[in-house]
């Protein structure tokens, strides 16, 4: 199982210097990644809130090893071709190192997509987030994308560099029980359930993906899980990740400083 550290962008953890220095010393004491949470802004008291994408290619210069990316990103909120452009160039400045994670989002937390006059069907937004995912792998490949899609238009385009290696890891984000995102997740590199309480809630959906793909070679789930938590069940039910998880209302610069100072829990 790998480690990583998951930090919402929120009051003291709002400045990207900090953020970048805080990766500099993840990967120092030896964890694996360094994720980030993608919020315009979040529920009281929680008032100051930053970029993860501004923040990503900050860590990206401060760090040599740790896998850093979105966990998880709303694409449906995003143009596909300008996300295209994102991850591609993220990815080189960080010599290959992103992970790509995407979710459907809600709007119950903090009400960003009916305060922006986004859209708040979920239907609608896991369509265009299929979509999007359908340009952004086409993209990746360097061949000229000509997509037509019920939301969005790519016509012959051809989007270079590419990804270091070849494409981005995509990892989808999902409810353990939700038979959809399971799906759409054994396409692609990896599965992050949401708002698991038990290492028994990964046997069925590690299960259906094995069904679904054959195998979980070279495949990922990450759970997140609070730092007092043992991973070892997760893992023996199929994590390959632990992400430490934190409170957003209660977030502490110098609690996470002394986490990510104790190391991963190996």
């Amino acid at each position: 199982m790998k480690f990583a550290i998951w930090l919402p962008l929120f009051d003291e953890l709002s400045d990207p210097r900090e953020i970048a220095g805080l990766a500099a010393a993840a990967e120092e004491a030896g964890w694996d990644g360094f994720f980030l949470w993608d919020q315009l802004w979040w529920r009281e008291p929680v008032r100051l809130v930053s970029d993860p994408w501004i923040a990503m290619s900050a860590m990206a210069m401060t760090t040599e090893r740790l896998r850093i990316g979105p966990m998880v990103s709303p694409i449906a909120r995003r143009r596909p071709t300008k996300l295209l452009r994102e991850t591609t160039t993220l990815d080189r400045l960080s010599g290959g190192r992103l992970t790509l994670g995407v979710g459907l989002g809600s709007d119950r937390f903090a009400q960003e997509y009916s305060k922006t006059g986004e859209e708040v069907n979920d239907r609608v937004r896991a369509e265009r987030m299929d979509e999007t995912l359908d340009i952004l792998t086409a993209g990746w490949t360097g061949e000229p994308v000509a997509y037509r899609g019920k939301h969005y238009l790519v016509d012959d385009v051809q989007f270079l560099p590419r990804p270091v290696a070849g494409r981005v890891p995509v990892w989808i984000a999902g409810f353990p029980g939700n038979a959809k995102p399971i799906r759409r997740a054994a396409r692609y590199d990896g599965f992050f359930p949401v708002n698991l309480t038990s290492p028994d809630q990964l046997a069925e959906p590690a299960a259906v993906l094995r069904d679904l793909r054959g195998n979980l070679d070279n495949y990922d789930i990450a759970v997140a899980l609070e730092p007092d938590v043992d991973p070892r069940p997760y893992a023996d039910a199929g994590a390959t990740w632990c992400l430490v998880d934190v409170d957003p209302t209660t977030l502490r610069l110098a609690d996470v400083r002394t986490v990510i100072a104790a190391g991963p829990p190996r």
